[in-house]
């Protein structure tokens, strides 16, 4: 197939072709044109969420599964980091129309400190080591822990491993192939993780101006999930028997665009993550790419962190040359018309129009 259209982030008004599922700027002879004008985004990127787990709690069933993934590639999400399924959706990998996903293996944490029965929950914190190590030789190169979590003996969010036990579980990802990113919403969890070397934060909404220096000199990455964070009243609101918990979830809240802003300003790489699979519905990486506007990414750098930054962070690649053909079509520009975003002309995935048409705009 042949395109024509502004291809970003270069905004370059060019010609390109596909050609055996591959990106190329050579001219081919006899290809249908598909378009002639309109802005041509590398296929985006919800670099936290979970495909496997029901809406609402539970496992997913492999029909309920394939249905998230299909509702991520309609919106245009065509690199998932899945972080943390309790299911193995490997399954999926078979089917070349959906998106493709980088799994961390299960959620890693301690007894009744998470969601119950969704990760592999440690008696002892020694074996975390060796845990962490088991699950980087079965996902794709990540593994999940859980930072922190509500102590019920204390009534607050409290870190749930000592920092030593912290060092060896990531060195021991590390030396087998994997990077390790971790659940953390206060502030006592991040000293200890950053300075283990972990690699990413999931939330991050305790981040103070200490740690964010700490992240810039360990290199650590953060995908803040602003539109889970937007849950963290309700959350409050059912936690009347923990006050201080209350109390602190909001304060959470209620500053996580300024705490954002400040990491942003600061230098630190963020990435656009909805948190979908529990109590947030697949398919919002728009909305996801809005919040962070609203935390003060300029709408460049929000597309980017949904898009070519974050897919050069997972190592994946953009819209060059040779590539692989995964890449959306808007008819405006997503940047100065963010509703485009959430009706794609057409999405392309390994060379193939996998979309379906909107039954309003007859857009596919």
């Amino acid at each position: 197939m042949h395109l024509r259209g502004v291809v970003l982030p270069g905004d370059q008004e060019l010609d390109l072709w596909v050609v055996d599922g591959a990106v190329t700027f050579e001219p081919v002879a006899g290809a249908e044109t598909l378009c002639r004008t309109g802005w041509i985004v590398p296929g985006l990127v919800d670099a936290h969420c979970h495909v496997g787990i029901r809406y609402g709690g539970g496992d997913e069933t492999r029909e309920g599964a394939i249905e998230q993934a299909e509702t991520e590639r309609d919106a245009g999400a065509l690199l998932l980091r899945d972080a943390g399924s309790p299911i193995d959706t490997r399954f999926i990998d078979e089917h070349a129309e959906l998106p493709r996903i980088i799994r961390a293996g299960r959620h890693i944490a301690r007894p009744k400190r998470y969601i119950r029965e969704l990760g592999i929950e440690l008696d002892d914190e020694r074996d975390l080591p060796e845990i962490v190590a088991e699950q980087a030789r079965f996902g794709d190169g990540w593994v999940k822990i859980v930072g922190d979590w509500i102590d019920r003996s204390v009534g607050d969010l409290r870190p749930l491993w000592s920092d030593d036990i912290l060092k060896q579980a990531i060195d021991a990802a590390h030396a087998n192939g994997a990077r390790v990113t971790a659940h953390v919403f206060g502030e006592d969890a991040l000293p200890g993780l950053i300075n283990a070397g972990i690699d990413c934060l999931e939330h991050g909404t305790g981040l103070t101006d200490d740690t964010i220096e700490l992240m810039l000199a360990n290199g650590t990455a953060l995908v803040p999930t602003l539109i889970n964070i937007d849950t963290f009243p309700g959350i409050a609101d059912s936690a009347t028997k923990f006050p201080v918990y209350a109390a602190h979830m909001r304060d959470l809240h209620r500053r996580v665009r300024d705490t954002v802003g400040k990491a942003h300003e600061a230098g630190v790489p963020i990435y656009a993550g909805t948190d979908a699979g529990g109590s947030i519905r697949h398919g919002r990486i728009a909305d996801e790419i809005a919040a962070l506007t609203g935390a003060g990414l300029s709408p460049h750098d929000a597309l980017g962190a949904a898009s070519w930054n974050a897919r050069t962070w997972l190592g994946r690649e953009s819209i060059t040359e040779g590539a692989p053909a995964d890449f959306v079509v808007y008819a405006d520009d997503p940047r100065t018309t963010p509703a485009a975003l959430t009706d794609p002309l057409w999405v392309v995935l390994r060379g193939m129009v996998v979309n379906t048409p909107n039954p309003v705009t007859g857009h596919r």
